[in-house]
């Protein structure tokens, strides 16, 4: 369906041309098409080679901090695949690392100030983040609000909410098992590994494999077009954004956990990394399309960015501009990406 949908879309008299420049000619492969799709894995590699001969004893590329790196995007990658869903739908979120936020000082709270369960905390939180899905999607599709307007608004009240909630002050008293989610390790990896290989999974399963996420892809292909299709595109807005809010969720669960409690703006920052590893992903492999794999590659180029300059012992502002700049980058290889998309 959404190849029916591309097509019906490419060949509209109201597209506009491609730039001369940006077209496709058969059989001529050109540099700027190499960076496109695969400039994100070329930046890694080079990172990596990089960071491997600069960082102090080779402390760069062993085992153990491999592996750290890993576990250090695992939490990145399980916030940016809800966000990819978004993205994917022709939407954006900007409240998810305000949600996440929220749900850390939530599920803190209602384990260690309301005596709740971890697991039905942990289910209440998740559901919690499903709500604020909801309501973004409805302010979108019903309210007809700008999801750039709707989403910062609602992350606005979210961090009011969490403000309230907790007095500005952490919550600190969990119990040891609830530190587990996080710290606790199975077959040698630690759990946020395997939370956010279950996550990836599931998310590219439900993108490419089933109904619903064919009306998804097929939506953000071309609106219009689906509608006419008779895909009920208010319904797969809705719940791409539910699923998003339902990852932001469960990152801010993880992170509390890996904090041993639960703050105001701790998952804030999470919202930009999310954001750049995203736009990587759509420029990695595929043709400027925002894709579960590519996100997941994403998030661990942004990571080996930053565990390589913390190594190096790099002053914390330059972090910041990395930080900055690769999302510029990748913003602009995944529009170079899309003009090269174009027959």
């Amino acid at each position: 369906m959404t190849s029916l949908i591309k097509s019906e879309t490419g060949s509209g008299a109201s597209d506009p041309a491609p730039e001369p420049g940006a077209r496709r000619r058969h059989g001529r492969v050109t540099p700027l098409l190499i960076v496109s799709k695969y400039g994100t894995l070329i930046a890694m590699a080079i990172m990596i080679v990089v960071f491997s001969i600069t960082v102090d004893n080779g402390a760069f590329l062993t085992g153990g901090n491999l592996i750290s790196i890993v576990n250090q995007s695992a939490l990145t990658a399980i916030i940016a695949c809800g966000l990819t869903m978004v993205l994917v739908v022709g939407e954006f979120d900007l409240s998810v690392g305000y949600a996440a936020s929220l749900a850390g000082v939530l599920v803190t709270g209602l384990i260690a100030n309301q005596g709740l369960p971890i697991a039905v905390a942990v289910l209440v939180t998740l559901a919690t983040g499903a709500g604020v899905g909801a309501v973004n999607g409805l302010l979108v599709t019903k309210a007809r609000v700008n999801a750039v307007v709707a989403t910062l608004g609602v992350g606005t009240i979210l961090t009011g909410l969490a403000f309230g909630y907790t007095a500005g002050s952490p919550i600190v008293a969990v119990p040891r098992e609830f530190t587990y989610l996080a710290l606790g390790k199975l077959l040698g990896l630690a759990n946020p590994i395997w939370f956010m290989l279950l996550v990836v999974a599931v998310l590219w399963i439900i993108l490419n494999r089933t109904a619903s996420g064919q009306r998804i892809q097929a939506v953000g292909a071309n609106r219009s077009a689906a509608r006419l299709a008779g895909i009920r595109t208010d319904r797969s807005k809705i719940s791409a954004f539910v699923i998003a809010g339902v990852c932001a969720a469960f990152t801010g669960i993880l992170l509390a956990s890996l904090l041993g409690s639960g703050t105001v703006s701790a998952a804030d920052s999470y919202l930009m990394d999310s954001f750049a590893a995203v736009f990587l992903g759509s420029a990695t492999l595929r043709d400027g399309e925002f894709h579960i794999v590519g996100t997941l590659i994403g998030v661990l180029v942004v990571n080996v960015g930053f565990n390589g300059l913390a190594l190096l012992g790099t002053p914390t502002f330059w972090q910041y501009v990395f930080k900055g700049g690769i999302l510029v980058v990748a913003v602009a290889l995944s529009t170079i990406a899309r003009r090269y998309a174009r027959p």
